[in-house]
């Protein structure tokens, strides 16, 4: 589904964290990343043991020049993906954790 017809789900008032995760996914692909972090947060705000969401919103953030945030959303991940035991993601956002924190000092 597009960008555009999620959009206009959301304006038509549904709102949910499949739809958040979607709007989010598209913006972060299209290197819209301020916009990706906004969907991403909402989604993690209505569904907060989405790990998904919670890796896709660290790399927004990286993206969008926001290290801390970056670094909050990826520790906040692996502690929801350790709870509901997502090995996966966990390992995953441990490796971006410790990149950034490689590039950041």
């Amino acid at each position: 589904m597009s960008i555009q017809a999620l959009e206009k789900l959301l304006a038509k008032g549904s709102d949910n964290p499949l739809l958040r995760f979607g709007l989010g996914k598209g913006y972060l692909d299209l290197g819209e990343h301020a916009r990706a972090a906004e969907h991403l947060r909402r989604c993690v705000e209505l569904d907060p043991d989405y790990s998904a969401a919670w890796k896709l919103l660290g790399k927004a953030l990286q993206g969008a020049g926001d290290p801390a945030g970056a670094r909050q959303a990826w520790q906040q991940g692996i502690a929801v993906a350790l709870a509901r035991g997502d090995k996966q993601a966990e390992k995953e956002m441990t490796v971006f954790l410790k990149r950034l924190e490689k590039a950041t000092g």
